[in-house]
């Protein structure tokens, strides 16, 4: 081992001995007051303490960098020539100390980083063709590989449930406590926790393919990668170390003071406003991590932050995504017309059909037996019940085979149809039968949500689908959304985000990830919710791993107060330095008191940007509401 790397692994000993001989050299000074044991001790103390910063000045040199470490070095040496030698003791300790606390705080800012990490796990249970098990390397799976992991075990693998039931903790994956019960055909994450049961599991992903990998990773790079404000000071810590290094030559050579110019060399480390940003930063995206909201790097932590305009995909965004039979209009007796109808519309995988089959399932298993039937595009199905037809489709549907609507069975259906329902009209011997409203549910946490982000800043919440206008003007007028476009294909999606953006707004647009790629990457912020998907993932800027609007909401009050933090952080970096000049000015603040000043105004900044570790967006009141439900055409 070389002497500068034994002198780098042992920092954290030297400054304690630094400390421990400057607190003997005043100790003597106090007390004993034996000769030379004061300035020996303080000797010492600034010989060692100096050493690792000396040595990375010069490391920074050779890389042409001037760093913070040369100024303190220049600073140091300058104190020697002139016999201050508890200054250049005091100035290098405090210079040590600070980097010790920002090690342990900045590490306490990554812990989601190092908690996912802990998480990640490292053996699995291989089942082998002859049902024996062997615990294997997580590195010497491959996909298709039958894993079983048992109550308390973690998941190995992204996969397939083939066998067993059980509640599994998904929290650090999604961010979601609350445990789920998974059953056979169910997918699954690597990483997270079987609280109850016993599952094989076929692996579909394995080692850094898996979900839960790919989160690390994403998570690593985006706490390495700088926000605008970084880059900018960065850029700026460039010419300020050496214009500080130039004014302190310039104050000796005009005031012959080696003293004053070295205090100025002190006094002008630019420490606060380097590390600021980047801590508010990776506190910031930590959070996020830390609750199922992957945030890709400083960049989209600030263009989230200066979003005022939100554009929303409406299927699987606002809504669940899943079709449900919402209301029934019938208008005949005969109630084993509904067993005709189910055994209609089982022949058929139209989302409309899906969801009547899903709820007359109880009809199906009384009378399993299918019919046959003629589609008719456009309007619905005809099939034969007793003897006669039986329509399943639209209006028109009936309309072409002679059935009209009293006035009241159209108030019926307009009815349905202005509540956001997709409507299914049956007719049976000459007369319509019945009306099936069938309905997508709007998430039950929207309302408040939508409310909050108004709190938060969001001025324009935009709509955009593929349903009828009618339906979605209904649907954002109840969850208060300021604009809806509707009848759109996803090209017409990217054309709107486009002219928001033309006319000066900055516009985050939330989808699926999926079917809503080229307006999640057209945004100035693409968020795309629920996945886990690796086209979410690769996609889009934030990623709601709970596909939760309550996260959303969380993500844009996070990125906000991240921002404000960053700014708060480099306000008190300046006016460090401007109460360390005007105190050297007036002559209240000297050598080792600014140094203490400054290390003291890095903690500052760093503790500041703790507090985003524990930030949680105040709970917004729910919106008294029925539970809300549109149509998906």
């Amino acid at each position: 081992m070389t002497i500068q790397r034994y002198i780098y692994s042992h920092t954290n000993p030297i400054t304690f001995w630094s400390a421990g001989l400057i607190i003997l050299g005043f100790l003597n000074t106090w007390f004993t007051k034996v000769p030379y044991i004061t300035n020996t001790a303080w000797i010492i103390a600034s010989v060692i303490a100096a050493a690792p910063i000396v040595l990375r000045a010069i490391s920074a040199l050779k890389a042409k960098v001037f760093s913070i470490e040369l100024l303190v070095g220049i600073a140091v040496i300058g104190a020697f020539a002139i016999g201050e030698f508890e200054e250049s003791a005091i100035v290098t300790f405090l210079f040590l100390f600070g980097s010790y606390l920002e090690q342990k705080t900045l590490a306490k800012t990554r812990g989601a980083i190092q908690s996912l990490t802990e998480m990640a796990p490292t053996t699995a249970l291989l089942v082998n063709d002859d049902n024996t098990t062997e615990e294997v390397d997580v590195d010497d799976l491959e996909e298709g590989n039958l894993v079983l992991v048992k109550a308390g075990g973690q998941i190995p693998v992204d996969g397939t449930i083939t066998d067993g039931t059980g509640y599994v903790n998904e929290a650090s994956i999604t961010g979601e406590s609350r445990p789920i019960n998974k059953q056979h055909g169910d997918h699954v994450y690597s990483g997270a926790m079987v609280e109850s049961g016993t599952l094989k599991i076929t692996a579909t992903q394995v080692g850094d393919e898996t979900t839960f990998s790919k989160i690390i990773e994403l998570v690593e790079e985006a706490q390495d990668t700088k926000s605008p404000a970084e880059k900018f000071i960065d850029k700026f810590a460039q010419y300020y170390t050496p214009a500080v290094l130039v004014i302190a030559i310039l104050v000796f050579i005009f005031s012959r003071d080696l003293r004053l110019a070295i205090t100025v060399l002190v006094l002008g480390c630019p420490g606060a406003l380097v590390i600021g940003a980047p801590v508010s930063n990776v506190a910031g995206i930590g959070n996020g991590a830390k609750h199922g909201i992957l945030i890709k790097g400083g960049d989209v932590v600030e263009s989230l932050a200066k979003v005022d305009t939100i554009v929303f995909d409406k299927t699987g965004t606002l809504t669940t995504g899943k079709m449900t039979v919402a209301a029934t209009k019938q208008y005949t007796t005969d109630h084993s017309l509904l067993t005709g109808v189910a055994q209609i519309e089982q022949t058929s995988d139209h989302p409309l059909a899906q969801a009547i089959v899903a709820h007359l399932t109880a009809q199906l298993s009384n009378t399993p037996v299918t019919m046959s039937t003629e589609t008719i595009k456009g309007q619905g199905m005809i099939g034969q019940w007793h003897d006669a037809p039986l329509y399943v489709g639209n209006a028109a549907l009936l309309k072409d085979h002679q059935i009209s609507l009293t006035e009241d069975q159209l108030s019926d259906l307009h009815a349905m149809q202005d509540a956001g329902q997709s409507t299914v009209l049956v007719g049976y011997a000459g007369q319509l039968a019945m009306i099936l409203g069938v309905a997508d549910t709007v998430r039950p946490e929207v309302p408040g949500a939508l409310a909050a982000m108004k709190r938060q800043g969001i001025k324009h919440l935009v709509m955009l689908t593929g349903d009828n206008q009618a339906t979605a003007q209904a649907v954002a007028e109840s969850l208060g959304i300021d604009e809806v476009h509707a009848d759109l294909l996803p090209a017409d999606k990217v054309t709107f985000v486009k002219k928001f953006q033309d006319m000066g707004r900055k516009v985050a647009f939330v989808g699926d990830g999926i079917n809503d790629s080229p307006s999640l990457a057209t945004a100035n912020v693409g968020i795309a919710m629920g996945g886990g998907t690796d086209v979410a993932i690769e996609t889009a800027d934030v990623v709601l791993m709970q596909s939760s609007f309550t996260a959303l909401s969380h993500a844009v009050g996070l990125t906000k107060k991240t921002s404000a933090n960053t700014k708060e952080n480099i306000t008190i970096a300046i006016l460090t330095v401007a109460f360390l000049l005007i105190g050297l000015v007036y002559g209240y603040i000297y050598m080792a008191s600014g140094m203490f000043v400054h290390e003291a105004s890095i903690l500052v900044v760093i503790f500041n940007a703790m507090r985003l570790i524990g930030y949680k967006p105040r709970t917004a009141a729910a919106t008294p509401a029925q539970p809300q439900q549109l149509a998906t055409n």
